[in-house]
């Protein structure tokens, strides 16, 4: 026989707040379902290392539901589903609701780029016959951690009759990979010495990619050669073609399950296409909406968000104002009804380092889709702080839906910190919050989130643009 619940037990359930493991709450079904939808995100992940290979994977997958190419000016109905590519490596989608359009649209904003290693323009030479690359690495990442493990090549070179030439070198079984060396801790006495921030300098971020001699003695530098013959006779390029290429190494690991429950996935760049491929499944499940969808997969917002890819660029403003002309209304009126769930992810609580965070107000794993009303560092510089009111709104959203949320924060105060591209939309007088999912080792080469998290986003993208 069950003890009855006090007056002070009954209080407490009814005045506290509980974060709940997703998992004791969804049921088997909704579970099942969760997996399932993750297997398609695995495959995302491994077709997706780059921004252009994103926008081109979200693109075709739009392609297939019914999207169609949007132009400036093409007339617009409720219903109608569009996408615009930027420049190959951002890409907007939208579904035409019934609503007018004075009323604003819901926007959801993802970056597709990830922390990787660029290649120099000028990036092949030989060393005591070795051939490698010279590197430039690509947002925040710890640069010892991408050392001695495979890598795979990954970009476009255009050639000087603007002919494109695409690479993916190591993804397949059967395909070579490349490798940034480390010293043997035998010779590293000097090396260990080092801060753990220069264990690795940039300069030595040097890319091996091979080591064969071109048989004839009478040129110099044979192995380099060699590779540029090797480069030339399958692709057909030169070693000025890099001057205009955009080449970038990867990790060549796979997405794949983690824990013998296989709770968890590992991969490369959860950071932000978990965000960008649960987004992306909401809206190209979008049929008739209420009031406009929008699903912004944007770039560069691994280093601040510049360039003409960048959510600091006018392209989505265009959009939105080319939006809005179609139905006779104002940009500006659009815009400022407009409500953005600024897509990101938020750290997951890490029980071997529980120090940098102040677990009050972390983020855990399987505690679902995390709502972040503020990023910034240090007196919030660079955030730009959601309202009660809008909080509010996203919070009924949540519960008023069956999803399992949480809040957090990006580390202690006088720790934390890092940015989003909530303050740049924000900026254009929109009501916005960062939501996504927590990840473990986020900017590593190898990330940790958990499904149930991944799948509870997903429903919060689906309640919010089918609202």
């Amino acid at each position: 026989m069950s003890k009855e619940k006090s007056k002070a037990e009954l209080l407490k359930e009814q005045l506290f707040m509980e974060k709940k493991h997703a998992a004791l709450i969804m049921s088997e079904a909704e579970i099942a379902a969760c997996d399932d939808f993750c297997e398609s995100y695995k495959d995302f992940l491994d077709r997706s290392k780059t921004e252009r290979e994103a926008a081109k994977t979200a693109i075709t997958l739009a392609k297939e539901e019914g999207f169609r190419e949007y132009t400036a000016g093409m007339p617009l109905k409720a219903g109608d589903k569009i996408y615009y590519c930027n420049r190959g490596k951002a890409v907007i989608l939208a579904v035409i609701g019934t609503e007018p359009a004075e009323k604003g649209v819901h926007l959801a904003a993802a970056h597709i780029d990830s922390p990787r290693l660029d290649l120099k323009q000028n990036p092949l030479y030989e060393d005591n016959d070795i051939a490698l690359f010279k590197t430039h690495y690509y947002g925040g990442i710890k640069k010892y951690q991408w050392t001695a493990m495979p890598l795979a090549l990954h970009g476009v070179a255009v050639k000087k009759d603007g002919t494109k030439v695409e690479l993916c070198i190591g993804e397949d079984e059967n395909d070579p990979v490349f490798f940034v060396s480390d010293l043997l801790p035998h010779l590293a006495q000097e090396q260990v010495k080092r801060t753990l921030a220069e264990g690795i300098k940039g300069e030595e971020l040097n890319v091996v990619v091979g080591s064969r001699p071109f048989r004839d003695d009478d040129v110099s530098e044979k192995v380099k050669l060699n590779i540029l013959a090797v480069l030339n006779e399958k692709y057909g390029l030169t070693e000025a073609d890099f001057l205009s290429a955009e080449f970038e190494m990867v990790p060549a690991f796979k997405a794949k399950d983690v824990g013998f429950d296989r709770s968890l996935i590992g991969s490369y760049g959860h950071d932000d296409r978990v965000c960008a491929y649960t987004a992306l499944e909401a809206i190209l499940g979008c049929d008739k909406v209420n009031k406009t969808a929008v699903v912004c997969l944007t770039d560069k917002e691994e280093t601040g968000s510049d360039g003409n890819t960048g959510l600091c660029s006018a392209y989505l403003k265009n959009f939105l104002h080319d939006l809005a002309d179609s139905f006779g209304v104002k940009g500006r009126t659009l815009i400022s009804n407009t409500e953005c769930l600024s897509a990101d992810v938020n750290a997951a609580f890490d029980p071997t380092f529980p120090d940098v965070v102040e677990k009050r107000n972390a983020a855990f794993l399987n505690k679902g889709v995390v709502v972040t009303k503020f990023t910034g560092a240090r007196g919030k510089s660079g955030t730009s702080d959601a309202s009660a009111e809008f909080v509010g709104r996203v919070r009924a959203l949540m519960e008023n839906n069956n999803i399992v949320w949480q809040t957090g924060e990006l580390g202690k105060v006088d720790l934390g910190g890092g940015g989003t591209v909530a303050a740049y939309l924000a900026n254009l007088d929109m009501d916005v919050i960062d939501v996504g999912v927590p990840v473990l080792a986020m900017h590593a080469p190898y990330e940790i989130v958990a499904k149930t998290d991944v799948y509870m986003t997903y429903k919060a993208f689906c309640a919010f643009l089918n609202e």
